[in-house]
């Protein structure tokens, strides 16, 4: 880890683990540092980026101010898959927030993370892939995109495997802009008040810097086409990568059932779509979640639903 640390301090970039996805780190108080993870990746300017810190008081650095429904949420979901946009201090970079006068922040709940970013100081991470690709969830997923040399800080496989829900918490009604691990009703329920989710097409950002990552540009799309599965459909074309969850006989060749886990199909997504191009899969197709299912409990089913549109092209 030391030589790591070291390439941070110098101004350079390292991807490191964290229990959503791999992020691609950076000093976040370093414009250089920070420019040269934007052309790591090739992402667009104007798509923010998420401060992570290790601790809970570090979010008072980059803030003006931390309201009291903030800090309930910090206490209640700190380390953990949860980002909050926040008013930022002026000193916080320009090229952080794209602009905006908010800063989004995170605490991962990753142990060898958390011991990185003591050590480095607070990182901007973006996911440490190609942009608009699908996210890593492990170290060999990096090196997949970035080359074997490439550093990484290999922590194994992500335990969530989707990106950490983003939450607005700058004006009322809250809203979530990203859905990840934690839910609108996880939320509410430690607020007590309602937190909205953004619906597609009620905010136009094609002319400004969107608020959050994921809302103005494509994302976590493998070469192979991603679609929903037409209701009754079966695995029948061998150029498509059948992905199941509340019916079929079993996984085969080119089809995969999770049988209800929604839990590991959301862990291992993203690794699904990069072994399907791997595997010369021309299409993905993946069963679509019925009203029951979705209103059963099942927290991470927003977050799918997303991830898996967004892959769309919807």
């Amino acid at each position: 880890m030391e030589e790591l640390v070291k390439i941070i301090k110098s101004g350079g970039v390292v991807a490191f683990p964290t229990e959503t996805v791999y992020g691609l780190g950076a000093d976040a108080w370093n414009p250089d540092a920070v420019t040269a993870v934007f052309n790591v990746k090739g992402r667009p300017s104007d798509n923010p980026l998420i401060v992570h810190v290790a601790e809970k008081n570090g979010a008072y650095d980059f803030a003006t101010a931390v309201p009291e429904d903030a800090e309930r949420l910090m206490e209640a979901f700190w380390p953990g898959p949860l980002t909050l946009i926040l008013i930022k201090k002026p000193e916080v970079l320009d090229i952080v927030t794209a602009g905006l006068p908010s800063v989004a922040l995170r605490m991962p709940n990753h142990g060898l993370a958390l011991e990185f970013i003591r050590r480095t100081g607070p990182l901007v991470g973006p996911s440490a892939n190609r942009s608009g690709g699908p996210s890593p969830t492990t170290a060999a997923h990096v090196k997949d995109d970035f080359g074997a040399g490439f550093p990484v800080l290999d922590g194994g496989a992500c335990g969530i495997g989707l990106e950490s829900t983003v939450l607005d918490v700058t004006r009322e009604p809250y809203t979530i802009y990203r859905p990840g691990a934690i839910s609108a009703d996880e939320i509410s329920a430690v607020l007590r008040k309602d937190v909205r989710h953004l619906l597609p097409g009620k905010e136009n950002f094609t002319a400004v810097a969107s608020p959050s990552p994921g809302l103005k540009y494509t994302h976590y799309a493998p070469a192979a086409a991603v679609r929903w599965l037409d209701p009754g459909e079966s695995a029948r074309d061998p150029e498509t990568l059948y992905l199941f969850h509340t019916h079929g006989s079993g996984s085969t060749k080119n089809s995969i059932h999770y049988r209800g886990d929604y839990t590991a199909l959301a862990r291992e997504l993203y690794d699904r779509f990069r072994q399907a191009d791997k595997q010369g899969f021309t299409k993905i197709a993946v069963e679509p979640f019925p009203e029951q299912v979705q209103s059963g409990g099942n927290t991470i089913i927003p977050a799918l639903k997303n991830r898996i549109s967004k892959a769309a092209g919807l």
